[in-house]
């Protein structure tokens, strides 16, 4: 099974330059916990709601103020939609990342695959078990 099977292909990205408080309201809107950061049409990074809660407001920082590159977490993890689903999952388990954007071979973004994704949709019983043992922790 591939990445493009369990995937959510609904994704959005923010601009390192907006706010914390667009990326809250865009994070709204989509139902999102998180959103990749890019800079200059390339991800550069990821904000999630903890990172808001936890860098933002519990610092007393103002989130129409405060841009997003201040509080992201730089650096980023992708895969691609036609990636091994079974490779991928144990690739999220062993590094701790409950949500990854999906890219095509053109490196656009299509896509974000969380490990419910792969719980829920995922035909390995195995995997989905080590999942969410690993999500209960």
């Amino acid at each position: 099974m591939h990445v493009k099977e369990a995937m959510n292909p609904h994704a959005d990205v923010i601009n390192c330059e907006h706010t914390v408080q667009e990326a809250a309201q865009k994070m709204l809107r989509g139902d999102y916990g998180s959103l990749p950061v890019e800079r200059d049409d390339k991800m550069v990074g990821m904000i999630t709601d903890r990172d808001i809660v936890i860098r933002v407001v519990a610092q007393g920082l103002d989130p129409a103020k405060t841009k997003v590159e201040t509080c992201m977490t730089e650096g980023i993890s992708y895969c691609y939609d036609d990636d091994d689903l079974a490779v991928v999952g144990q690739e999220m388990i062993t590094g701790k990342i409950r949500r990854l954007p999906v890219i095509n071979r053109k490196k656009r973004l299509v896509g974000m695959l969380s490990l419910g994704d792969i719980a829920n949709k995922g035909q390995n019983k195995n995997l989905s078990h080590d999942i969410l043992s690993h999500v209960s922790h």
